[in-house]
């Protein structure tokens, strides 16, 4: 017996689960009018009625109830197949996509704490930032600001936000904080990157200071601006995770300290980490690093009586 096109039992199911044509065609993104046409074509292909049309209302007939119940056991188990399929082998990689930036700056110094801790999850890390195709690109999580906006779909756990500051080299005139005024630093040009455009505008916001007043040169990448800031060319606004290590290593030197921006880092996948051990585990490991990188960040700040030499 030739069986009928498939996608007409996944409308089917999904008109007798809600006992509506309209309910089932919001389920599955169609029409109305798709929904009653592919019922149709079902009914025509077997030869028997499945619904009962009267008082604007549908109702199963007997073999419509026997349909169904084939079909709901039907589906039901291709979802659990289809779901072992999906279970992650032991031994494969954790597929990453990270923004550039981060990725250099912040997570790939801090990866081998990772692979110490977890030696059974090996993390294949690929560059990238802005919306992707999980599935296509063969992505298992991505870590991303919430700079754009991402398919409902996906999951996002929040990992932490994020904080930002201006950065210079140590020793600048302003790296202390000392002179510092509330028009800026007097000469100091403000550097640019064109992937954050407005991040000077939105320190000034969240600090309630005013950036300076000479514009300095914009960069293509954030990372770019934070690497001519800490070669003395201007003073950039650097991300505290971005900056922690070259602060701490005085490298650069954060005279404002950081404050919060407003957007926050989120790892994205398109199932659950709950439902995944390696996500799970690096989850819970990028949260803990992110919040000692950001104590540390904050403790870093120059007291205003330390001198520019110090």
């Amino acid at each position: 017996m030739k069986l009928p096109p498939l996608n007409t039992l996944r409308v089917f199911d999904a008109a007798a689960r809600h006992q509506a044509f309209g309910k089932a065609a919001e389920e599955l993104h169609v029409t109305h009018g798709a929904v009653s046409r592919q019922i149709r074509l079902l009914e025509e292909n077997l030869g028997l009625a499945l619904f009962e049309r009267r008082n604007r209302g549908v109702f199963l007939t007997d073999p419509g109830r026997q349909l169904f119940e084939l079909t709901r056991s039907l589906f039901e188990q291709l979802a659990a197949g289809l779901a072992t399929l999906r279970q992650p082998v032991a031994d494969a990689p954790l597929v990453l996509s990270c923004e550039p930036t981060i990725a250099m700056m912040w997570l790939i110094p801090r990866l081998p704490d990772f692979q110490r801790a977890h030696p059974g999850v090996q993390v294949h890390l690929y560059a990238a930032g802005g919306p992707l195709d999980f599935a296509a690109q063969g992505v298992d999580v991505a870590l991303r600001r919430n700079d754009f906006e991402w398919d409902a779909a996906l999951h996002a756990e929040r990992v932490c936000e994020e904080w930002t500051g201006p950065v210079c080299r140590p020793g600048h005139p302003d790296a202390s904080g000392a002179g510092m005024a509330d028009d800026g630093w007097a000469g100091a040009p403000a550097l640019g990157s064109a992937t954050r455009p407005q991040a000077w505008r939105q320190w000034s916001q969240a600090s309630g200071r005013k950036p300076p007043k000479r514009a300095g040169a914009v960069y293509e990448h954030f990372y770019l601006s934070l690497q001519a800031a800490a070669a003395g060319l201007g003073v950039a606004i650097g991300s505290a995770l971005m900056a922690c290590d070259a602060v701490r290593d005085r490298r650069l030197a954060a005279p404002c300290g950081f404050v919060q921006d407003g957007s926050a880092y989120f790892l994205l996948s398109p199932r659950p980490c709950t439902e995944d051990p390696r996500a799970a585990a690096f989850l819970a490991w990028l949260r803990r690093e992110a919040a000692a990188s950001l104590s540390e960040a904050s403790a870093a700040r120059p007291r205003p009586d330390q001198s520019s030499a110090s």
